[in-house]
């Protein structure tokens, strides 16, 4: 494996705003709601999900509005940050925050998380217009990656953002085409994982395999689809056990802003254990102590890259675009 020679950041304000703020962002986006929602579940103190739902939609407001800056800037960098594995799953990670970030916003401002939602899928439809021409002209990027369950299954979260504002026919329209493009993926990445060698470095995107199980669970739990959901509830403890039982081997290669690839499983998995919660009461304390287990974790992630981004080494060490 080859990687380009780093290049020096250039003076300008959020010329070379990297994309990988996004991944850790968007895990910090789902725990707020995996908090709000265990908030309502459990009778829990609201000051601490209100904070953190403040905090990651804040944050979230700041990170638009810096890469935002830069796509206005030159708005050709967009397709240069595709060219390149966490130039993709960034930005794709940022649209599905748009997604979450709608939920969030819709107890305080309804109207707006409504548009939220919809400008988050009209930008969805402009990233798969200009994402797939360039993955398909670069070469080896045309190939299947766990970054492709955030690339072309994202949208699941819309349905989930989209069940919650009672528009059911919509979120049942996108979970039947997302699920089956998660098993596309799935299987494909079965059949690279029994037949060649992950490099370490690029372990710790496998974890974005569980993101799309927990969030069908989720739409499926929303949808009152419970045989649905409990069974994909399942499905990501089963997950979640094998991710423990090889965490060693994961994070072999030690620290890196793909560990921001942990973060949005594990809160969508405990968005989901708190909503299966409500029918099968047994996975109350299950989802309870994941919730605690994914702030743990996510949050340090969080800390760490943003630390990274704001000394100049993230943009740095992902090759991130200038504009």
């Amino acid at each position: 494996m080859r990687f380009a020679p780093p290049r020096i950041n250039p003076p300008g304000l959020w010329r070379r705003v990297p994309p990988a703020i996004f991944p850790p962002l968007l895990g910090a986006l789902g725990l707020a709601l995996a908090w709000r929602a265990a908030t309502a579940r459990f009778g829990l103190p609201q000051g601490l999900s209100g904070m953190m739902m403040g905090m990651a939609v804040a944050a979230w407001v700041f990170a638009t509005l810096a890469y935002g800056g830069k796509l206005a800037r030159r708005p050709a960098v967009l397709a240069e940050e595709l060219r390149i594995l966490p130039g993709r799953a960034g930005i794709a990670a940022a649209l599905v925050g748009i997604y979450v970030a709608a939920q969030l916003l819709a107890p305080f401002a309804p109207a707006l998380a409504r548009v939220v939602l919809i400008a988050g899928m009209a930008a969805q439809a402009v990233f798969w217009a200009v994402a797939i021409p360039v993955m398909a002209r670069t070469p080896g990027q045309g190939r299947v990656t766990p970054v492709w369950q955030l690339t072309f299954v994202g949208p699941i979260v819309a349905a989930q953002a989209a069940a919650g504002f009672g528009w059911l026919g919509l979120a049942q329209a996108l979970w039947w085409p997302m699920a089956a493009i998660a098993g596309f993926v799935w299987t494909v990445s079965l059949y690279q994982a029994l037949t060649e060698r992950l490099p370490a470095p690029l372990r710790p995107l496998l974890m974005i395999h569980l993101a799309p199980i927990a969030m069908l669970g989720n739409v499926a739990a929303a949808l009152g689809w419970q045989d649905v959901a409990l069974g994909l509830a399942w499905a990501t403890a089963a997950a979640l056990a094998l991710a423990a039982l090889r965490l060693r081997w994961l994070v072999e290669a030690g620290f890196s802003p793909l560990w921001g690839a942990f973060t949005f499983p594990l809160a969508a998995t405990a968005g989901l254990w708190t909503a299966v919660s409500g029918f099968a009461s047994g996975w109350s304390l299950p989802a309870q102590i994941l919730l605690v287990a994914a702030s743990l974790v996510v949050l340090p992630i969080l800390f760490r890259v943003w630390r990274a981004w704001a000394s100049g080494r993230l943009a740095m060490k992902t090759n991130a675009a200038i504009a």
